[in-house]
């Protein structure tokens, strides 16, 4: 068992914020995707966040210098992964499903931490984590659990993926700093946007018109408006994902997986905002299972630090 001290209603509130700040950058993803490809996307953001990471550890004195070389790679490699697979699976499964997925991502957390480096888990984790992703599938709709195929084992797979990551953060880099797991976090996406960019211009393949053509789109000339947007995605994701990394640094990541249930219900507060995008009742009800499961392990980490 890890002996770094928890801080998990430090890390909710990091976590919240973080859901927050992504739920509202990710809302204008449609407009990326309108007329710019996937690859070229990630690229540009890693571009972008690099410079800006680069800059504030100059005012900062922020350390980018990884102490464990290896661990960093082999982390930022397998988020890196996830995040292909789960984006590669959106080119032929309906959303629904494949963000169900990706979901699982705390049930493997669970299973990963007790079988694999012999963490207690009690019985409010193990309900929070049941009762979280309930409340997805309700949020999602019923067509999350249609459509059963091999191919719908790759989100899952993207899942397990996300989860190991996850547990590295705490488990492989205990004295990386948060930064420097960011800008490994970034970099291995700006690698992954490049050689999709350089595939697609080696064997280019037909491309449907605006977002539908997101995933088979190479490099494009882009409009002012793309590299807006990309940068609002770059400083958000920057700053959002700089802090839930610090969240899994400073709590057990089964507690701290459970709490990432929060995005959904903040996307959807952004999206009625932002596009007037309403929810069916029964999508409401899961959000209120999502908030109850986050609830659980909080008010649970307050017991146990009083």
């Amino acid at each position: 068992m890890s002996a770094t001290k928890d801080h998990t209603l430090a890390a909710a509130a990091l976590i919240f914020t973080y859901a927050m700040i992504i739920g509202f950058t990710d809302n204008y993803v449609k407009v990326i995707a309108a007329e710019a490809g996937l690859w070229q996307f990630h690229f540009t953001r890693t571009a972008m966040a690099m410079v800006l990471l680069a800059g504030l550890a100059a005012v900062l004195g922020l350390r980018l210098r990884p102490v464990n070389l290896r661990a960093v790679l082999a982390r930022s490699s397998i988020h890196g992964l996830a995040m292909v697979i789960y984006f590669g699976a959106l080119a032929f499964l309906p959303v629904a499903l494949v963000a169900a997925g990706l979901f699982t991502a705390p049930i493997f957390v669970l299973l990963i931490s007790r079988f694999a480096y012999g963490h207690a888990i009690g019985p409010v984790r193990i309900v929070a984590v049941a009762v979280g992703f309930i409340g997805v599938i309700l949020v999602l709709g019923p067509e999350a659990m249609s459509g059963a195929s091999l191919a719908a084992l790759l989100p899952v797979i993207a899942g397990a993926m996300y989860a190991m990551g996850n547990i590295a953060t705490r488990e492989w880099c205990p004295e990386e700093s948060a930064e420097t797991l960011l800008a490994g976090f970034f970099l291995a996406l700006g690698v992954i946007g490049a050689v999709g960019m350089a595939v697609l211009a080696l064997w280019p393949i037909a491309v449907p018109l605006g977002s539908d053509g997101f995933l088979q789109r190479g490099a494009v000339w882009a409009s002012g408006a793309f590299y807006f947007w990309t940068f609002v995605q770059a400083a958000g994701s920057l700053l959002g994902v700089g802090m839930m990394i610090r969240a899994y640094q400073i709590t057990e990541a089964s507690r701290a997986s459970v709490l990432e249930y929060i995005i959904l219900p903040a996307s959807a507060f952004w999206s009625y905002l932002i596009w007037g995008e309403t929810l069916t009742p029964l999508a409401v009800f899961g959000m209120a299972l999502i908030v109850a499961a986050g609830a659980m392990i909080a008010l649970r980490a307050k017991v146990q630090e009083a």
